[in-house]
């Protein structure tokens, strides 16, 4: 057996700190063991005990009667390191790690969950927690509910991964609430060892598991999580919930793009780039799998409502279309055919409103006639309970109506329901139920945009492409020498040349005196700008200067403007630059975050880039999809694709610039932010380049 298996499939379990008493935690995961029905043996484990709920109980785990896959351990933390050498010794391969005490308390703790990893390394032990609540797998032949969870799922398709013990129990409730089986549950707890990497990759692999949910706090190893996510997620949808969101754009930040690119923004990026599903909320979280473990992916994105009330029709209509989903166009004859079936008061058009006197059998001949147009890829059927009809006969007609069908169906079921049992009935036929149609909608919205990530290009991360990297390496060196962290806008601006990013044509001038032979290789009209390290932020001193058309206006505007900057900073120049066209203002740039490492962004560019904040991250190692992703995922992304008869913007071109960036931060590890604002995107055969940048190096110089 793999070291996994024997975590989730054990031939026999040893409960180590097994007790007597029901609600202690040792107690608790006995009982738990017994009543799911543990398909192998279990062993409990407790020297003060000589049977324990009928079972023989052990002295200690040197006095197990037969071999052993899996160790639940809940002793007291100083007796932990001893059971997990005698873990060792009886060729134990899995341990569950009840005992909290560790990392979450400090630095002692800290040092003493390393000490018991290398423990469990050295004896051979995979180690889940410490500091968790347990894992069960609900498979029929394993029935393993080794946690001390209130909860007992019934066997079911989500498997469920949480690093928070409460949330995890929380959501076990809501599953089991709604009708949703598990196939899998662990609570993380520290992971010191298993993480949401090995169960992720594990799961991926499972037949009996079609969903994925994740509740983190925290990534171990985020490119390691991009790796194997990107793989699972091909074939069996991840749905995240990540915690943390408040801390981002905590830290300070030198340019746009690191003020931009705060830590929330990179797990944006993380999970986008990965084919993950982000939800903002355990009850998000829910409305997605509700409908992802039970329904089939959606061909499209064409969505018909039907319902008897037409209030909560709109309002579920307003969702699907601000979702990005469109309403199906019905064809002629699945029209004539509604217009028959239903009263003159009655709505055949998109969303189908049969009013509030609808009875089981509209429904079930309504539902089976929409379902049929080819034009229709998803369903959304509304109930409204009054009165004069009663929910059990129209969930019977519409669980009818959709056997077999190929196509999801979501339902809502609203008003005051005698007994529940029209929803109990739909969800016992493998169809999701909503209190409300916007979030059946969010949830098609969802499957939809699942389905699209799904069927991204399988492409290598795209080869750094070749650049001067001796020369910028030397002159970040030579800068870190210098104590500088901020280059100027000179040194910046030569960094993106010879890393292979066009600039417009540009010279530098320390005096009034070389303005003559800088002219020389330039068009008018020129833009003049203060060169300095000590001046980050020129627009703050009045260190740029437009529209300059003539050689005496240039002269100027460099006496003007050395004169202010170096009143601040003696070495002061000023750089002399063709002023670009006219054309859509973009950001580009690249950050060095210490946990996802360099992080590429775009977005919308020119002096409110931090106000409107359309920017889009990538996480190294791109991939030339995740590249063109980035753009397309821009609110901005219409101007640079031709909207109301713009030209396109040069795309290939803008791809080139970020896939340099991503390996200037990769060979240069010195630099902890590059910005380049703007980035003139031009047509097709016009010059697509940077005006204006800023590099900071890292403070440490690495």
């Amino acid at each position: 057996m793999g070291a996994l298996d024997r975590l989730f499939r054990p031939r026999a379990v040893a409960l180590v700190g097994a007790s007597r008493e029901r609600y202690a935690i040792g107690g608790a995961i006995l009982h738990n063991l017994i009543r799911a029905g543990f398909r192998g043996q279990i062993f409990p484990v407790n020297p003060r005990a000589g049977v324990l709920h009928g079972l023989t109980c052990y002295p200690s785990v040197d006095a197990l009667p037969a071999p052993v896959d899996l160790a639940i351990i809940a002793v007291p933390r100083p007796a932990v390191i001893a059971t997990l050498r005698a873990c060792g010794r009886a060729h134990i391969g899995a341990a569950v790690l009840i005992t909290a005490g560790y990392r979450e308390t400090g630095p002692e703790g800290r040092g003493l969950e390393d000490e018991l990893l290398q423990v469990a390394r050295t004896c051979g032990i995979r180690l889940v927690g410490p500091n968790c609540m347990g894992i069960m797998n609900m498979a029929d032949d394993v029935r393993l509910q080794a946690s001390f969870s209130a909860s007992l799922p019934t066997t079911g398709t989500i498997a469920f991964a949480s690093q928070s013990g409460a949330v995890g129990e929380a959501m076990l409730a809501l599953l089991h609430e709604r009708g949703l089986g598990v196939s899998m549950f662990v609570s993380l707890g520290n992971k010191a060892d298993v993480s949401s990497n090995d169960l992720l990759a594990e799961w991926g692999d499972d037949s009996a598991t079609r969903v994925i949910l994740l509740y983190m706090e925290s990534f171990g190893h985020p490119q390691k999580f991009l790796d194997v996510a990107a793989r699972v997620t091909r074939h069996t949808p991840v749905i995240a919930v990540k915690a943390g969101r408040s801390a981002a754009g905590a830290r300070a930040a030198a340019s746009h793009t690191g003020a931009l690119a705060g830590s929330d923004s990179a797990v944006d990026a993380l999970l986008a780039q990965s084919g993950v599903i982000r939800a903002d909320t355990v009850e998000e979280c829910l409305i997605y799998a509700s409908a992802l473990a039970t329904q089939p992916l959606p061909a499209g994105p064409r969505v018909v409502v039907v319902t008897n009330a037409g209030g909560p029709a709109i309002l579920a209509t307003d969702t699907a279309m601000a979702c990005g989903l469109q309403m199906a166009s019905l064809s002629d004859e699945t029209t004539a055919a509604l217009r028959a079936l239903l009263p003159a008061e009655a709505s055949v058009r998109n969303p189908i409103d049969m009013i509030a006197s609808a009875q089981a059998p509209q429904y079930e001949a309504v539902v089976r006639l929409v379902a049929a147009d080819p034009g229709v890829d998803a369903l959304i059927v509304m109930f409204t309970a009054l009165e004069t009809n009663q929910p059990t006969p129209v969930a019977d007609a519409i669980i009818a109506a959709t056997r077999g069908l190929a196509k999801p169906v979501l339902a809502c079921f609203m008003g005051t329901m005698t007994d529940g049992s029209g929803v109990t009935r739909l969800r016992e036929a493998g169809l999701p139920v909503y209190t409300f149609g916007e979030d059946a909608a969010r949830a098609l919205s969802v499957m939809v945009r699942y389905q699209t990530a799904r069927q991204r290009p399988v492409d290598p991360p795209a080869p750094l492409p070749e650049g001067d990297w001796a020369a910028i390496t030397a002159l970040c060196d030579t800068l870190t020498r210098q104590q500088r962290r901020q280059m100027t806008l000179a040194d910046a601006q030569r960094v993106l040349e010879w890393a292979g990013i066009p600039v417009w044509p540009w010279r530098e001038v320390a005096s009034v005196d070389e303005v003559p032979a800088a002219l020389t290789g330039l068009r008018l009209p020129a833009v003049a700008k203060i060169s300095s390290a000590v001046i980050v932020h020129k627009s703050d001193v009045g260190g740029v200067l437009l529209g300059l058309h003539s050689p005496e206006a240039v002269s100027a505007a460099v006496v003007a403007l050395l004169e202010r900057a170096r009143r601040v900073d003696p070495a002061a120049t000023v750089v002399l630059q063709e002023q670009a066209p006219a054309g859509v203002e973009i950001i580009a740039g690249a950050v060095r975050d210490g946990r996802f490492g360099p992080l590429v962004m775009c977005g919308l560019g020119g002096v409110f880039v931090e106000v409107f904040k359309d920017v889009s991250l990538g996480v190294h190692p791109l991939r030339r999809s995740d590249i063109q992703a980035m753009l397309r995922r821009l609110r901005a992304f219409p101007l640079l694709d031709g909207a109301r008869g713009r030209p396109k913007a040069d795309l290939a071109a803008l791809e080139d610039i970020l896939r340099r960036l991503e390996a200037l931060m990769v060979a240069c590890p010195a630099i902890a932010e590059v910005d380049i604002n703007p980035l003139i995107a031009a047509p097709v055969g016009s010059l697509t380049a940077a005006a204006d940048a800023r590099v900071t190096l890292a403070a440490d110089g690495a």
